[in-house]
């Protein structure tokens, strides 16, 4: 095809769809024909740089040009003017003069409008005549009627609408359209006012490589941007690189900048003469664009008209901001209140938080999903429409996050394709977390959308597929094509994360409450078998003590003392594994029925295997430990029976031994049979029983903790007497106590 533009600018090279999106536009070295470009040192008010049709405009020869007073160009009034005009705030707000008469050049005599603003450090100077039949600029009655018809509109659809209108109104353009970004930066027009002749494009989708992203950047910097002609030949500024800085000038604010030459060749395709675009802005990020297209030729609104245009996009950016938050202020009430309907069940119910949470009515429509899946201790509970286990547990896997914020996603396939498969019931999904084992899945089906496109979007790759001969240039066909978009769900909306979170808080609040009351009732219950005095003896001393974890405040550690006749009593250290309500509820059992055992006459190896055969029947998936002495205060003989539990050491006023005892298995495996060991303690001797949180830490060797208990211990209990020894071994091993810690210390003598 033949171009109307050279794909050359004088600040870069050649450019082309492999590299539009690295195309430099704000620094194209070049600007419209139009007008003229003067770039000033604002200290000396010496040109620094040009533009070419200096001479033409102003009537001074390109070569004279650069180095001499701005005066010399414009005129000393209109110089003063400008300098005065650059230090004011509205700086960007433009300023018309009249130029000197007494000079060549297109502009003399003329009425200029002249736009000001810093770049780095010079000072950019922009003029262009004024149009013949101008526009009266805006005026506050004007502007007060737009502002009012804008306010007036109830949705952001209408407001987009009106929008279009007033800006056709001012404008003068054959066609003014909103199009809006979607996340994608995909984009879609909202709103359209056009020529009756005209085709409409009212609700056709336009990919995102139509506006690269560089090029978005700069609309959230320069709000309106005009192309008067688009056969128009560049005009390169002069000299192209700043003398002082070796750097191309930064156009970014310039109204006069040239555009890049694809884009030039992209609205040619369309059949455009003359463009131009206000930026829409919200919460500092490029919301959408007012795209204006001429098509009889070039169009050239005044600089009122572009300021009124600039100014209405700017009220309409504030009144989207508010509309949307509006509405999403409105979906976020709707959802608490349907939260407080679910958290008023979940906190008069009687079942546990978690089943209950699964169950309620309002799961799903509280965040508009098809299934939802809850893990809590590896355990799944679903509901709903939800893919299988594997998968679901899947997509939690690829959601969670260490700090466990909400995460969200309308399009799962991309973070695994495997997941594609399951679009149909699992195309998104939004993940909140308590940890790696404990979290809370909601899922979307796909929402299958047939999105007319304003041609087909994916030209560039088809070129690129057709081989290097084929030059890769914007798409010619603008003819509306369709594509049914599949895979993705409906996107999750911010008040939605807000609600998980909210949900999530209840439900942790709701669960430590009863955690509470279930530990009160077993601390209630821990204290109740726990004996807090011992038995008196004839001939022996001793002394328990029972310390819970650091960490949990409910354990399965426990001791107890029981005579059984003859002037024996049988002392006994167990450990029931696990913490909190349910391994006090085991020890419970366990404990009593020791006793009973005891009290009945057998021998504490007959004990422990009756114990072991009622935990494999009875206590579900429970192990424990036990260690039993019983004790003949009289004869100084103690038979040691063990299931699993450390070994007793005993402290004879020489060293601290250990008591050859034979173990027999863990207590709950139905399997065993318990071998009693007897001794002789001699007189003046102490035997310490106790569990392994005595000994046991993370950041200890077991062996060197035992080492630090047999020497804390010594020989044996001295002047301090027997409590205040059992208290120092208590904290011979240094280190946090993650388990509880039982101690049985018997004094002989």
């Amino acid at each position: 095809m033949t171009e109307t533009v050279s794909p050359h600018t004088p600040a870069y090279g050649r450019v082309d769809l492999n590299n539009c999106d690295r195309e430099p536009i704000h620094v194209p070295g070049a600007i419209q024909p139009h007008g003229v470009l003067l770039s000033i040192d604002p200290g000396t008010t010496a040109t620094v740089m040009v533009s070419s049709n200096v001479e033409q405009m102003l009537g001074v020869a390109l070569e004279d040009a650069v180095g001499r007073p701005l005066a010399d160009l414009i005129g000393e009034g209109a110089t003063e003017a400008v300098l005065r005009h650059a230090e004011l705030a509205t700086a960007r707000e433009p300023l018309t003069l009249l130029l000197p008469a007494d000079r060549p050049g297109t502009l003399a005599g003329a009425t200029v409008d002249v736009g000001v603003h810093r770049s780095g450090e010079r000072l950019v100077v922009e003029v262009e005549p004024v149009e013949r039949g101008r526009a009266l600029p805006m005026s506050y009655r004007s502007a007060r009627s737009a502002m009012g018809r804008l306010a007036a509109a109830t949705t952001v659809d209408d407001l987009t609408a009106q929008l279009a209108r007033e800006v056709s109104e001012i404008t003068g353009f054959d066609r003014v359209m909103v199009y809006r970004f979607d996340q994608h930066w995909n984009g879609e027009v909202v709103a359209e006012e056009r020529r009756e002749d005209l085709n409409p494009f009212l609700g056709l989708h336009y990919p995102a490589t139509d506006i690269p992203a560089q090029a978005r950047r700069l609309y959230t910097v320069n709000w309106t941007r005009l192309i008067a002609d688009i056969g128009y030949t560049p005009v390169p500024l002069h000299p192209v690189l700043d003398p002082g800085t070796g750097a191309p000038l930064d156009l970014s604010h310039s109204t006069l900048r040239s555009v890049s030459p694809i884009h030039v060749e992209y609205l040619t395709n369309m059949g455009v003469t003359a463009s131009m675009s206000v930026s829409l802005i919200v919460d500092d990020e490029l919301w959408g664009l007012v795209a204006c297209h001429h098509y009889s030729g070039p169009h050239r609104p005044s600089q009122d008209a572009r300021a009124a245009a600039e100014f209405l996009g700017q009220v309409t950016s504030q009144m989207v901001a508010e509309r949307e938050r509006s509405d999403q202020r409105e979906a976020a009430l709707a959802a608490q209140s349907t939260l407080a309907q679910m958290t008023a069940r979940l906190s008069a119910s009687s079942t546990a938080p978690l089943d209950g949470l699964v169950c309620d009515p309002d799961l799903l429509s509280l965040m508009e999903a098809g299934g939802v899946a809850l893990c809590h201790d590896e355990q799944l509970h679903t509901a709903g429409d939800v893919p299988p286990d594997d998968v679901v547990r899947r997509i939690a896997q690829l959601l969670l996050r260490p700090t466990g914020d909400v995460v969200a996603s309308d399009h799962l396939a991309v973070l695994d394709p495997a997941l594609a498969a399951h679009s149909s019931v699992a195309a998104g999904a939004l993940c909140i977390a308590a940890g790696p084992d404990s979290w809370l899945l909601w899922l979307r089906p796909e929402l299958e959308q047939v999105v007319d496109w304003g041609g087909d979007p994916t030209n560039k790759l088809i070129a690129a597929q057709e081989g290097p001969e084929v030059r890769l240039s914007p798409r010619k066909s603008f003819e509306k094509w369709q594509q049914v978009v599949r895979g993705h769900s409906a996107p999750w909306e911010p008040w939605q994360a807000d609600a998980a979170t909210a949900l999530q808080t209840h439900v942790n609040g709701l669960m430590l409450q009863r955690s509470r009351e279930q530990i009160a009732v077993a601390e209630s219950l821990q204290r109740s078998i726990l004996r807090e005095h011992l038995p008196e003896v004839d001939g022996v001393d001793v002394v328990a003590r029972y310390l819970p974890a650091s960490t949990f405040q409910l354990g399965g550690d426990w001791w107890d003392a029981v005579e059984v006749g003859g002037g024996r009593v049988a002392y006994v250290v167990g450990d029931v594994a696990g913490h909190g309500v349910s391994a006090v509820g085991a020890m419970t059992q366990i404990r009593s029925a020791m006793r009973a055992y005891l009290f009945a006459g057998d021998d504490p190896g007959t004990c422990l295997d009756r114990l072991d055969r009622l935990m494999s029947s009875m206590i579900d998936e429970r192990v424990a430990t036990a260690l039993v002495a019983v004790v003949d205060p009289a004869t100084r003989r103690v038979e040691l029976v063990s299931a699993g539990h450390p070994l007793p050491l005993l402290f004879d006023g020489v060293a601290a031994r250990d008591v050859p005892v034979t173990a027999r298995p863990l207590l709950g495996f139905g399997e065993g049979h318990a071998r009693a060991a007897e001794v002789v303690v001699p007189e003046g001797s102490t035997l310490l029983m106790f569990s392994d949180g005595l000994v046991e830490r993370r950041e200890v060797d077991l062996l060197a903790a035992l080492g630090l208990l047999r020497a804390a211990g010594g020989t044996g209990p001295g002047t301090e007497g027997l409590e205040a020894w059992v208290d120092a071994l208590v904290e011979a091993v240094p280190g946090e106590k993650d388990d509880d810690t039982t101690v049985v210390a018997i004094r002989f003598g």
